[in-house]
């Protein structure tokens, strides 16, 4: 076995039993016929029900549009991307040439979706106690460190609350670019306070998660600025 797979093992603390199916979950179609996006797609379901039910012990005493938000945040590409790159999944990506000198051992959609291709390869491999003992792992430390209170409104409802509370005008919302084919497609959607001539962008998996993503981008940039002496807060 290539020795970098064999330590990827370790850092996930499983071995897989079949033969080349941790290496299919690492593979982006720009490599081959033989990629992960079925995987992935499997993956995203067993991630989903996963994370619900560790959320459902964790938080015995949260309704489900508590555990709805808090959920929504962990799945959240940016979310994957981190918990990829503390598994040096970049090191161990199968890509093509050109993807890989573009740079997407980095990029953040790829190893999201490696990321849930690996999971997918767990659920086929072990079951879905093998799987969900996989994302205990990986994510465990930050859900028994998530104040679920800090999650109570979505991205978007906080940022127009955080707006109007300035008397600004709520912020606007398109979509800059569609990609992909029509059972896999990426939004890219532009949140802009043109009050402040601000704009900031997020991509998911559909418009509205983009949307979200973007709100809180724009939401993050505003509270970091919003410090006395800031015009933010006249």
């Amino acid at each position: 076995m290539d020795p970098r797979l064999d330590a990827l093992q370790s850092r996930l603390g499983r071995r897989f039993s079949q033969d080349g199916l941790l290496e299919r979950a690492l593979t982006h179609r720009s490599f081959g016929a033989d990629h992960n996006e079925r995987l992935e797609f499997l993956g995203d379901a067993v991630l989903s029900l996963a994370i619900s039910s560790l959320l459902f012990e964790r938080f015995a005493g949260s309704d489900e549009g508590d555990l709805t938000r808090v959920r929504a945040h962990l799945v959240r590409e940016d979310s994957l991307h981190k918990v990829a790159l503390s598994l040096g999944l970049p090191e161990v990506l199968r890509l093509s040439e050109g993807e890989a000198r573009g740079g997407g051992a980095l990029r953040a959609s790829i190893l999201a979706d490696a990321l849930e291709a690996v999971i997918g390869a767990a659920f086929l491999d072990g079951g879905f106690d093998a799987a969900r003992s996989l994302v205990q792992r990986m994510f465990g430390e930050i859900i028994a460190t998530t104040d679920i209170a800090s999650w109570s409104k979505d991205a978007k409802t906080e940022l127009q609350e955080w707006l109007q509370a300035r008397r600004l005008p709520v912020p606007a919302y398109r979509i800059s670019a569609t990609r992909g084919q029509a059972h896999a497609q990426t939004f890219e959607v532009e949140c802009s306070v043109p009050a402040l001539s601000l704009t900031h962008e997020g991509v998911g998996r559909s418009r509205r998660l983009a949307e979200q993503e973007a709100a809180r981008r724009m939401l993050d940039a505003l509270k970091a600025t919003d410090k006395p002496g800031s015009p933010l807060r006249s």
